[in-house]
């Protein structure tokens, strides 16, 4: 059975197909986030800290580091991305425990960013491109780390399902050359919006199937993609992401201070046997009280949290006493 491991300095998350749901926080992106752009552009980090926090709180295994900032002042990504991505990893593994996953399209702020994280992360991400395979996958032999292969090449994405299968092909098949093993490749089948085309979902279901059964690998998507241009998308995300996990997907990048999609993701957990004897769904659907009564979801997660924490040190303390 694929596994893929990714670790932080003190934790290990497993994805993989008899594995829970692995969600991976996506908030920590200036990427149409004009606030924290700026923010970072200014060396305030205040949304990075409250975002790292919030989202581990409220579900998130991994956290999506992305540092793309333009600068008015220096708009080179190749000399201003790299020391922001060492800050920001520094800063958040200072903060929560778990594992990273370091999103770049600049090549020396994956290393730089590879460079400071500790224990194993996930890289994100390499493509079908030439250039691309040639510059990221020697660093995924160089770190041994896992990482996204997301399913377009030279001649851009394709709308074509068998298309984007046969790139995602392509890049186990050039990993391997590189000796890396198909369990560290997360192939992102790339997820197109059901309001343009209406057979967006059935396609992605029918690629991630095939991807598992063929190629044996985990898999990961954007998963707010689906809902892109239209209204209620918390409403489509929340049905897309069982779906998706009934057909073999193993991992989404996603906004976890959502408690629709939350719910949805771990009553699917607990659907699939992934989540002995409902432990995590009773967890949460103590959140989901909370929140009926009017706390907000990310504060009520957190409670959450510190409770159990508690409850685990209590339990530590007692057999220390009794030793």
């Amino acid at each position: 059975m694929t596994r893929t491991v990714v670790e932080s300095k003190t934790k290990t998350v497993t994805i993989g197909f008899d594995e829970p749901f692995c969600v991976i926080g996506e908030r920590i992106n200036p990427t149409g986030r004009k606030k924290l752009a700026a923010e970072l552009e200014a060396g305030d980090f205040s949304t990075v800290e409250k975002d790292a926090l919030e989202q581990v709180a409220c579900g998130a295994m991994v956290l999506d580091v992305n540092a793309g900032v333009v600068y008015n002042s220096n708009p080179n990504p190749n000399e201003t991305e790299p020391p922001l991505m060492t800050r920001m990893i520094e800063l958040v593994q200072g903060l929560v425990d778990v594992p990273l996953c370091i999103d770049s399209s600049v090549p020396a702020a994956l290393e730089a960013g590879l460079a400071a994280a500790q224990g194993r992360p996930l890289l994100n991400s390499v493509t079908g491109e030439e250039d691309r395979l040639e510059l990221v996958l020697p660093l995924v032999k160089k770190y041994n780390i896992p990482v996204v292969a997301i399913s377009n090449d030279d001649t851009g994405i394709s709308e074509d399902p068998d298309v984007r299968f046969a790139v995602a092909k392509k890049i186990v098949e050039r990993a391997a050359d590189f000796g890396i093993p198909a369990h560290d490749i997360v192939v992102d089948p790339l997820v197109m919006p059901v309001g343009a085309m209406a057979t967006a979902g059935q396609q992605v279901f029918r690629l991630v199937r095939k991807l598992r059964d063929e190629l044996g690998v985990n898999t990961t998507c954007g998963a707010s993609n689906i809902s892109f241009g239209l209204p209620n998308r918390h409403g489509i995300n929340a049905a897309f992401l069982p779906m998706a996990i009934g057909a073999g997907m193993t991992s989404a990048i996603m906004n976890p201070v959502r408690p629709v999609e939350m719910e949805a993701i771990r009553a699917a957990n607990f659907l699939m046997a992934h989540d002995p004897n409902g432990g995590e769904w009773i967890k949460f659907s103590r959140v989901l009280d909370a929140v009926k009564e009017g706390k907000e979801f990310a504060e009520a997660s957190q409670e959450s949290a510190a409770a159990s924490a508690g409850q685990r040190g209590g339990r530590r303390g007692g057999r220390r006493r009794s030793a």
